[in-house]
C-alpha cells in the first residue's frame, strides 16, 4: 500500500531554533493521524512543512506520491489544509465564500453546485447559505472552513487544532464529520486534547519538534506499565502536592476533582499519604488513559 502522506527526515530552524527536528512519517491512505502535543511542541511548523506553505531546512514531504516543495501546483490539487485562524472572508456569505474557493480551485460549475449541496446538507449549514461569515458561531465558521477545503475533493486533508475554542457540541459535531469523510479522505489532524486523540486511528505524541511515539490509542495506552491510581477528593490540588512529595518518583496528575497517580504503590499507600495531610479519599485502580500515556512516554525522553 502506497502512503498518502510520507516524510523523511523533515527538520525545520529558525535561527538557532529547532522547531521540527527530524521527523519521519507515514499516513496510511483512509487513515486519521492524530498529531498530538502542547503549545510549542512544533505541531503547526509540521503542518506548514506538510503542505508546501513552509519549505523545510531539510527533508522531503511527499503527498498522494507528490513531491510537495518540487511538484508543488500538482500536490496542491490533492490536498486541503485549514490552519488555526479562521481564514475565510468574513463580508461574504457562507454561499459566496464556497463559491469562490470551488473557482479558485478550478472546480467546474456544475461540480461546484452539486458539491457545495452535499457538504452543505453533511456539516448543518445549508440553511444558512445567507448569512455572512463574520456572523457565525465558532462551530460554524470551523464547518465552513472544512466545506471550503474539502470543495475540490482533496485525497489528504490536514487540520491544524480546527477545534480550537470551540465549544463541546459543535466539537463533537465537527469529529463526527470527520468520521464520515475517513472513506474517501486521508486526515491528518493536530490538537493539544488528547480526548480528541482516542478518536484517531494513530496518534503521533510530539515534544520538542520530535515526535516520542506513533501508535493506536490502545497501543500507547499499553504502554503504561506501572498501576494508574485514581484518587477522588474535595481537594485535588493539596492532594496532588501532597502525593507529589511523598513519591518523587510518581507521575501525579489532575483531571479536574480527581488525581491520577501513576506508580508502583498499594491503594493503601496513598490514602496513608493523604490521611497525613488531613485528607480522606477513595482510591481505586483504573485503566491508563492516553494523557497518563503521553506523560510517561514524554516523561521518559526528557
Amino acid at each position: 500500500m502506497n502512503a498518502a502522506v510520507q516524510n523523511r527526515g523533515l527538520s525545520c530552524r529558525f535561527g538557532d531554533v529547532v522547531a521540527v527536528d527530524d521527523v519521519d512519517l507515514e499516513v496510511n491512505p483512509h487513515e486519521v493521524l492524530g498529531v498530538v502535543g502542547p503549545d510549542a511542541a512544533g505541531k503547526s511548523t509540521l503542518m506548514r512543512m506538510a503542505v508546501g506553505v513552509l519549505a523545510p531546512s531539510a527533508g522531503s514531504v511527499h503527498v498522494a506520491g507528490l513531491d510537495v516543495h518540487l511538484q508543488r501546483a500538482r500536490a496542491r490539487g490533492r490536498l486541503g489544509y485549514m490552519s488555526q485562524a479562521f481564514s475565510l472572508y468574513r463580508d461574504l456569505t457562507v454561499g459566496e465564500n464556497i463559491w469562490f474557493f470551488a473557482t479558485l480551485r478550478g472546480v467546474s460549475r456544475s461540480d461546484r453546485i452539486a458539491r457545495s449541496q452535499r457538504l452543505l446538507a453533511a456539516t448543518g449549514l445549508a440553511e444558512f447559505t445567507g448569512r455572512h461569515a463574520g456572523k457565525l458561531s465558532g462551530g460554524m465558521k470551523q464547518k465552513l472552513g472544512l466545506i471550503c477545503t474539502l470543495v475540490h475533493e482533496p485525497d489528504v486533508l490536514f487540520l491544524d487544532e480546527p477545534t480550537n475554542g470551540v465549544d463541546p457540541v459543535s466539537r463533537r459535531e465537527f469529529w463526527d464529520i470527520l468520521a464520515d469523510l475517513r472513506e474517501r479522505v486521508t486526515v491528518v489532524i493536530s490538537t493539544p486534547a488528547l480526548d480528541e486523540a482516542e478518536r484517531c486511528d494513530r496518534v503521533a505524541l510530539m515534544s520538542g519538534g520530535r515526535f516520542m511515539a506513533i501508535d493506536t490509542p490502545s497501543g500507547l495506552r499499553r504502554r503504561v506499565t506501572r498501576p494508574v491510581w485514581e484518587v477522588e477528593i474535595d481537594q485535588p490540588f493539596v492532594a496532588a502536592e501532597l502525593i507529589g512529595r511523598a513519591l518523587p518518583g510518581a507521575e501525579v496528575q489532575l483531571f479536574g476533582d480527581r488525581v491520577h497517580v501513576v506508580a508502583e504503590v498499594s491503594a493503601t499507600e496513598v490514602r496513608q499519604i493523604l490521611r497525613g495531610g488531613g485528607l480522606a479519599a477513595e482510591v481505586v485502580r483504573v485503566e491508563p488513559s492516553l494523557e497518563d500515556a503521553y506523560v510517561q512516554i514524554v516523561g521518559a525522553a526528557s
